[in-house]
């Protein structure tokens, strides 16, 4: 039965092919073919001949998603856990709305002051305003939308750090700033703050920037260059980190300590939410630093390698700190030690071998537990999410030890680096000075103003009732 039905199938085959019994296509069925394959290859070359490379704007619409990501969830559930239950939405809050109003300022004004030309010719703090509203970036008649891709990734990409870096500095005043204000203060400290130290790192004209050519290629060359000083900052140490942290101390010790700071216990109520915010955050820092290549290459690789090995060795150094001092480790521990090696590596990761990362880590693990623990005793400053201790002290180390460790088997030619060169510690040094007095004066001179005019801080009563209710009026437990 079974080959009579083999049979019956192979003869109907037979009958229903029209090409059985030719010893070859017709020719032209064979030029059509060819034909579509020809304009198949045409259409592949287009984004190349357009200026870019499909598998770079595949990784880069990747890293952006992951940046993104950190903010929220990421950030929105690791800080969510370390607050009193009462405040969590208003942790959470200020993370979703950040999302909204940053993206909004950056594309109006805020990607034109980073990355413009000088506003004065001859005195380059800050861009101009020659891209306000996207202008020259985004696709016009004149501008196909293939000519202006890289562009638009640029934008779309340094607009996550834009969103995440004010974001970072609500750990320090959480539970106690009105919302209004904080909202006003991310505007004004994302303007007059990120976006000045972001033109001095990284646009073509900077300080600062490794990507400042004319000046690059004096200073490597033992020309006079001027007042430049090419640093090393592949992701974000001086412009995320270190102007992150040195704001948020100066907003705790504007603000002052929470009621009941030193007599109350503030333990976090949820170390679930903690953890898993920190899964989110070490993936998302595969975007965070790997991205910042703009490029699907080698680089990016050792980046991402390198980024992972330090968050690792990070939890291992702070666990071991915790445990010869405290005689255990927590979770809580091994969650900021993974923070502290990512922040740590983060200026480096472009430039260091995947092993540094791992000293890199180790060595951030350890001193940011101090510096959230001894250092912060010692002093008496309420920072209540440590976003001094682990992203300014951090960022600070980093900077520091890239440095140290940065090499051109890892940069290229492009860092104007010898290994083991003296010459660039000293210029980390600068940068970092430069970094931490800039953000430190300027948050200052914020502070002072909008406690003028809007006031800084909740009403004790607000403070007791929990900013999820004063401030939002929801709650984010409602069987307590």
């Amino acid at each position: 039965m079974f080959t009579v039905i083999r049979v019956m199938t192979l003869l109907g085959f037979l009958l229903w092919n029209p090409n059985i019994g030719q010893a070859f296509p017709d020719e032209p069925a064979v030029a059509e073919t060819v034909a579509q394959a020809a304009e198949v290859a045409t259409e592949s070359a287009a984004p190349e001949a357009a200026g870019y490379d499909k598998g770079d704007v595949a990784w880069m619409l990747v890293s952006i998603a992951f940046v993104l990501m950190m903010t929220c969830p990421g950030l929105a559930l690791f800080y969510g856990g370390l607050v009193r239950k009462k405040n969590i939405l208003s942790v959470m809050m200020q993370c979703v709305f950040l999302m909204g109003l940053m993206s909004t300022v950056w594309a109006v004004v805020g990607y034109s002051l980073a990355f413009g030309p000088p506003l004065i010719a001859g005195f380059d703090i800050v861009g101009n305003f020659d891209h306000v509203l996207l202008k020259g970036v985004s696709p016009s008649e004149s501008q196909p939308v293939d000519s202006v891709t890289m562009d638009q990734i640029v934008v779309a990409f340094q607009g996550m750090f834009f969103i995440i870096t004010p974001a970072l500095i609500c750990g320090a005043f959480a539970e106690r700033m009105k919302f209004s204000t904080m909202a006003v203060f991310s505007v004004l400290w994302g303007l007059l703050v990120y976006c000045p130290i972001a033109h001095w790192v990284w646009s073509s004209t900077g300080w600062l920037s490794e990507f400042n050519e004319a000046a690059l290629a004096a200073h490597e060359s033992g020309q006079d260059a001027g007042f430049y000083f090419p640093a090393i900052d592949f992701a974000g140490g001086l412009v995320v980190h270190i102007s992150s942290g040195i704001s948020a101390l100066v907003c705790a010790l504007v603000l002052g300590k929470r009621k009941g700071f030193g007599s109350v216990p503030m333990p976090p109520h949820n170390l679930t939410y903690t953890c898993i915010g920190t899964g989110l955050l070490w993936v998302g820092w595969f975007g965070f630093n790997g991205g910042s290549q703009v490029a699907a290459d080698g680089r990016a690789v050792n980046a991402v390698l390198a980024t992972h090995l330090a968050a690792s060795a990070g939890v291992l150094g702070w666990s071991l700190a915790e445990w010869i001092k405290h005689g255990k480790a927590s979770i809580l521990g091994a969650c900021s030690g993974a923070v502290a090696g990512l922040v740590c590596i983060t200026p480096a990761s472009g430039s260091v071998t995947p092993i540094c990362g791992i000293l890199m880590g180790f060595v951030a693990g350890i001193f940011c537990f101090g510096c959230c623990t001894t250092l912060k005793n010692a002093f008496g400053y309420d920072d209540s999410l440590d976003a001094f201790g682990v992203h300014g002290m951090g960022g600070t180390l980093g900077a520091i030890l890239t440095g140290l460790f940065a090499t051109r088997a890892v940069t290229g030619s492009s860092a104007g680096l010898l290994d083991g060169n003296p010459g660039q510690l000293t210029i980390q040094l600068v940068s970092v000075a430069a970094a931490v007095i800039f953000s430190a004066v300027l948050t200052y001179i914020l502070l002072q103003i909008l406690n003028a005019v809007m006031g800084l801080r909740v009403s004790e009563e607000q403070e007791v009732q929990g900013l999820d209710i004063s401030q939002h009026g929801e709650e984010g437990y409602i069987f307590q």
